[in-house]
């Protein structure tokens, strides 16, 4: 059965590439803060997520997504001492949920501008990385495919390229929702795993800290 990260790759790649050449649905699926405001077109809190602004924006997310979500969904959030079989459900609850939270912030900001858009799924993946990092920050993956970098690193990365993209603006690009969204990540990582599993994510995480150092 296809995992729900293949599943999203899938979609927005196809909704992506359809845009890329179709002005008009780029518009009406992109997160336009005064749109929503003044029109109640809250839908785009999510759709917003399932268009880029170009195949880079599309290919630098959709890989990194594919880098962590894969062993997250299948491997850290289906494992017993954490949500078992209701991992995948766990997992689609936290990139959905990141979709919205991470745009907030730019929604009371921008309500009332209607100069102001955005688009990608930079937010929800985001959370998808820190949620990775907050369970193994010490484990090793081949970002990309072939790089092998620690998770928290590459963390690091992507916010360090986000700050740049994000000051030099004027591609549409959600660049805030990218630290919006590592916040929620990590909260809701913590605030899941307790409740749902009475497992104590920050404790086991400053211990792996603590191992490394």
């Amino acid at each position: 059965m296809i995992s729900i990260t293949l599943t999203i790759i899938i979609i927005t790649a196809i909704t992506s590439f359809i845009a890329f050449n179709n002005e008009k649905l780029k518009e009406d699926l992109l997160f336009w803060p005064a749109e929503i405001n003044s029109r109640n077109q809250y839908y785009r809190f999510i759709t917003c997520g399932f268009v880029h602004g170009d195949l880079m924006h599309l290919a630098f997310n959709m890989i990194s997504f594919l880098s962590f979500g894969e062993y997250l969904e299948q491997g850290l959030f289906s494992h017993p001492a954490l949500f078992g079989s209701n991992g995948k459900y766990v997992f689609l609850a936290l990139y959905v949920l990141a979709l919205v939270v991470s745009v907030i912030p730019d929604y009371f900001k921008y309500r009332n501008n209607f100069s102001y858009r955005a688009l990608g799924a930079s937010g929800a993946v985001s959370a998808v990385i820190f949620s990775f990092i907050m369970i193994e920050p010490m484990r090793e993956l081949r970002v990309f495919f072939a790089i092998p970098m620690k998770g928290y690193v590459f963390g690091i990365l992507f916010l360090a390229i986000s700050i740049y993209l994000s000051r030099r603006g004027g591609d549409n690009i959600g660049h805030r929702a990218h630290f919006s969204g590592a916040i929620f990540g990590i909260l809701f990582t913590i605030i899941a795993a307790k409740l749902l599993a009475n497992y104590d994510i920050l404790g086991a995480f400053a211990e792996a800290i603590k191992a490394r150092f």
